[in-house]
């Protein structure tokens, strides 16, 4: 199963936010042995979200959603979800309840009376108005649910499935919401033998040179290789990092044997690194 993600907002694609969820998705699925398979931005405009979205439920992947969920006239999350799934939005039972316990506690850390009727308030119920279906993700900050979504709406096996998972654009909210989607959903793809990452410095190469050698480990032996050209590093200057990443147990004869070939080819190689 495939894992993306998708980040909403003008803000990043403008600059005026830097995006930190890419970095954390990655690491949140790498320490469960799981990686990224890409990541999609868009800005704030409702068709291009909605597009974006039924390529997201129609890929049967798994996909967190990044942003625009709240109730501001910017906030088209929600509405583009229920689009491009041509259902109805309605809203949330569980999400209702956990809204007015975040008003509750509004109220009593203010010191004010709590009027679960004034016109603020009863805004605010919009922020679990989700797709007809829809299931709720907890958020352990503030109590506002974020929602998740699949193509058959009957399905409660979350984690058998693909769907794409609404989260907020705030980090400190969404990346333990994420992590709790993965222990919770999908422990059951969680790679339980080690990962192996092994690759070496090939100063003056030409990544065309050294293809046939990556093609042969590839059909050799189940392993990715990677290859990661750069013409201006600070301390090796122009230089290739190649090399394969899987399980140990694979990963270590393909690195030997490409080890072996670089060296076949009179490759000048620098250090070795391993991850």
């Amino acid at each position: 199963m495939n894992f993306g993600i998708l980040i909403i907002g003008d803000e990043i694609l403008s600059g005026k936010r830097q995006d930190k969820h890419l970095t954390k998705a990655i690491e949140l699925l790498s320490a469960r042995g799981l990686k990224l398979a890409y990541a999609d931005y868009v800005g704030d405009d409702p068709d291009r979200i909605t597009a974006t979205l039924k390529r997201a439920f129609a890929s049967g992947d798994v996909v967190f959603s990044f942003g625009g969920i709240g109730a501001t006239p910017d906030d088209h999350t929600r509405q583009c979800a229920a689009r491009a799934l041509s259902r109805e939005m309605e809203l949330h039972p569980q999400a209702k309840t956990l809204i007015l316990e975040r008003m509750q506690d509004v109220a009593r850390e203010q010191g004010v009376p709590y009027e679960p009727e004034r016109d603020d308030n009863r805004h605010r119920l919009n922020m679990g108005v989700f797709p007809k279906g829809a299931q709720i993700i907890p958020n352990p900050f503030n109590k506002i649910a974020g929602f998740y979504c699949s193509l058959d709406s009957d399905s409660l096996q979350v984690g058998e499935h693909g769907g794409v998972f609404f989260l907020p654009g705030f980090p400190v909210m969404a990346h333990p919401m994420m992590a709790w989607v993965l222990d919770i959903h999908f422990s059951h793809l969680f790679r339980q033998e080690a990962w192996l990452e092994q690759s070496v410095i090939v100063f003056g190469a030409m990544e065309a040179t050294l293809t046939p050698l990556m093609e042969a480990i590839e059909r050799d032996h189940a392993v990715k290789v990677f290859s990661l050209p750069s013409v201006d590093h600070p301390e090796y200057g122009r230089h290739i990092e190649l090399g394969v990443k899987g399980s140990p147990h694979a990963a270590t004869p393909a690195y030997a044997a490409l080890l072996a070939g670089l060296r076949n080819v009179s490759a000048k190689l620098g250090p070795e690194l391993v991850r």
